[in-house]
């Protein structure tokens, strides 16, 4: 077969769907291994092909250890046809939905997987960036973590599409507001709660199996009660609620989330940094003593509080593998103003994860090999 814009060989089919063929291709001129998703020919119209274009343009600019990175777009002639195709990042490893196919995962691997999930939300949400297609089958298992693929994309393919044309993405996982045509930050969270019910419960929150049910399901009806989990942390029982609430304005932010899931997990994240636009949107916090720092703590330049997140959990053995250089990490400490309020709802504690609002390294990788 010819190079694909005389540049991307395919190699082996990785799977296929209703919307597009993923090949593991080669890039001949970088001499690197990437994946190649192919849409389908049904959306080689010019609407539907500047719409995809202009998501994968989006999503290239996102650059974030959880997030697949998107290289290139471009058109592939058939015929009359240009077939529209984006080059990816090679991510080796398992989907989540493959994961749970083999049964459901401890409750920490299962809440370490969908933190790194939060945070690749955070990160997109950060810049203005809405997946919209948040699902076990866009979640990628590498050894080096959780990797979320295709930002946008999937959506802007029309993976559902409703009478009226609207975009909604895959049923069990749609927000009551994207049949009306919203897609919003929260609309993300929502998903992320349906996946997180997921891996704990091991089914979805709903009883429903068409379309149709499943919209009722979504509008109407209140989840199913999530099973106990022994172990498992109160703060993540109420987090799935909290997700799966029908208000988009109910739902905490995905970096809230991130933040619980990680504590509970004893993982640490990439999180976005707080920038001076969102100073006044602070709220005041009461005085508490300043925690003790830790072996795991680090020197930061003065004006800037210490990372100890983990310093008296028990897992606080699952140190970063690095650390980002100090020009890059924006902390919250005891002594200055809590996260946003989108954040971090303030009729909520916030007891160990107020002490740190930063930019530090993923979660162990002995804990990643176990996913």
């Amino acid at each position: 077969m010819r190079a694909l814009g005389g540049r991307y060989r395919l190699d082996s089919p990785l799977g296929a769907g209703g919307m597009a063929a993923v090949w593991r291709g080669h890039d001949l001129v970088l001499g690197r291994p990437v994946a190649v998703k192919l849409l389908t020919p049904r959306l080689a119209d010019r609407a539907s092909r500047e719409r995809i274009r202009a998501e994968a343009k989006v999503a290239a600019r996102l650059t974030h250890p959880n997030v697949a990175g998107v290289y290139d777009f471009g058109e592939s002639r058939r015929g009359h046809r240009k077939i529209p195709y984006i080059v990816m990042e090679l991510v080796d490893g398992p989907t989540l939905a493959e994961r749970l196919r083999g049964g459901v995962p401890h409750w920490r691997t299962a809440v370490c997987i969908v933190a790194e999930v939060a945070a690749a939300l955070a990160a997109a949400h950060a810049r203005g960036v809405v997946h919209r297609d948040i699902k076990p089958g866009n979640v990628m298992l590498a050894r080096t973590g959780v990797k979320v693929v295709d930002f946008g994309i999937a959506a802007a393919a029309g993976a559902l599409e409703d009478k009226r044309g609207l975009l909604l993405g895959t049923p069990a996982y749609v927000a009551p507001e994207r049949f009306d045509g919203e897609s919003l930050p929260a609309t993300d969270v929502y998903a992320l709660g349906v996946l997180l019910y997921q891996c704990l419960a091991g089914r979805l929150p709903w009883t429903a199996e068409t379309a149709t049910e499943f919209v009722t399901a979504h509008r109407e009806l209140p989840p199913r009660p999530l099973p106990p989990v022994d172990g498992l942390a109160t703060d993540v029982a109420e987090l799935v609620d909290e997700c799966l609430r029908k208000r988009p304005d109910e739902r905490p932010s995905s970096l809230y989330a991130a933040l619980v899931l990680a504590e509970a997990a004893g993982a640490s994240l990439i999180l976005p940094p707080v920038d001076d636009a969102d100073a006044g949107a602070l709220a005041p916090r009461p005085a508490r003593p300043a925690p003790a720092r830790s072996a795991a703590a680090v020197d930061t330049p003065t004006g800037t509080a210490g990372l100890d997140l983990f310093a008296d959990d028990e897992a606080g053995d699952a140190t970063a593998d690095w650390v980002p250089s100090a020009d890059e990490r924006t902390t919250v400490g005891p002594e200055r103003p809590a996260v946003r309020r989108d954040a971090v709802p303030t009729r909520r504690p916030y007891p160990r994860r107020q002490r740190a609002y930063a930019e530090v390294g993923c979660g162990s990788s002995a804990r990643r090999e176990s996913y």
